[in-house]
């Protein structure tokens, strides 16, 4: 059996996959590795062939028009025959020796390979990832020791409470494939951020949570035309407001509230946090169309739901950056400005 299905996006990647694809050879045939080359103009479908033809019993590619982050991340989704799955972008990479223990520990629950009951297993591998700089020499280990038990069974009823700078993203998780296909989850396609949505619609669907306090996933951060860029992201606002509407609307927070007060407290939290980042931005874009853009999105969260909405606009980080006049701009913008040189986001 495959234990581990890691599905790398790929698009004009020619210049850096080749790090990313062999720190995820050290599995061997316990994992497969899916190269989803998505419409690249480069040669990365070539050497994602190259690899394929290297490793056949771990490597399967596939060749497909451009659809974006999220379609490639869906046909990974669909193609997958492990039992937990991983996403590792193409300029992003996986510390060998992290990646083993995993596996190991994968392998441990399982039984090697022969598992009875599926309330055994854990439904969410949770692991420490790396901001790497490295063009400037500087990394940040982002953990959740103070969160979960290390290595030990927890549900979301026995966990801790989260820092204003930690949040689950999708570097930091491995989930279960049954768990992430019962949730439904289906990225957009020819959209950006969708990684959110990611990470934030399956969790309620895993019961079973096992956190490792292992450095497992490098994020690499310094590219100009990364996503996450700060001007690329102001020229990409429409799309980041978009996912976060969907975030807000793919989870009945209410229900979840009911079995796990503390999850959907989080999971609040995470609309605050991607609402924050869409308000500074659109301040920083300094126009009365952006002024306007941000209360237009702020007003689509009261029109959907009231309670949340004053629950984020009141008593989350979120309001803090709906500060009004532009007084209250300027705060919020020299706020953002501290926390980015403080936690060396990009």
């Amino acid at each position: 059996m495959k234990y581990l299905t890691f599905t790398v996006p790929c698009y004009n990647s020619e210049s850096y996959m080749r790090r990313c694809v062999d720190s995820l050879l050290c599995c061997g045939t316990d994992a497969e590795i899916i190269l989803v080359d998505d419409g690249s103009a480069d040669r990365t479908g070539e050497i994602a062939d190259d690899y394929q033809k290297r490793f056949p019993d771990i490597v399967k590619v596939v060749h497909k028009e451009n659809g974006g982050h999220g379609s490639g991340v869906n046909k990974g989704l669909e193609m997958a025959e492990g039992l937990y799955f991983k996403v590792v972008d193409s300029d992003d990479w996986l510390d060998r020796e992290a990646c083993q223990k995993l596996l190991f520990r994968i392998r441990e629950f399982c039984g090697g390979g022969r598992y009875e009951f599926e309330e055994n297993i854990p439904d969410l591998f949770i692991c420490n990832y790396v901001y790497d700089h490295l063009d400037e020499g500087i990394s940040r280990v982002m953990d959740y020791r103070n969160i979960f038990p290390d290595e030990q069974m927890c549900t979301w009823n026995s966990v801790g409470r989260f820092r204003p700078s930690q949040y689950l993203i999708m570097h930091s998780l491995i989930f279960r494939t049954a768990v992430l296909r019962r949730s439904g989850v289906k990225l957009p396609e020819h959209t950006f951020y969708v990684d959110n949505l990611f990470s934030y619609q399956p969790l309620p669907y895993a019961e079973n949570l096992y956190y490792m306090d292992i450095d497992l996933y490098h994020y690499y951060l310094g590219r100009e035309d990364q996503s996450v860029n700060e001007k690329v992201l102001m020229n990409r606002i429409d799309q980041q407001i978009r996912v976060t509407g969907m975030v807000a609307r793919s989870v009945d927070l209410k229900k979840v509230r009911k079995k796990y007060p503390k999850l959907a407290a989080y999971m609040t939290r995470n609309i605050s946090i991607m609402l924050s980042i869409s308000s500074v931005h659109l301040l920083l874009i300094q126009t009365d169309e952006a002024r306007a853009r941000r209360k237009e999105m702020w007003e689509d969260i009261r029109h959907y739901n009231k309670r949340l909405y004053y629950r984020l606009r009141y008593s989350t980080l979120s309001g803090l950056t709906y500060l009004p006049g532009r007084l209250g701009g300027r705060l919020t913008i020299g706020g953002y400005r501290f926390a980015r040189k403080i936690y060396q986001f990009q």
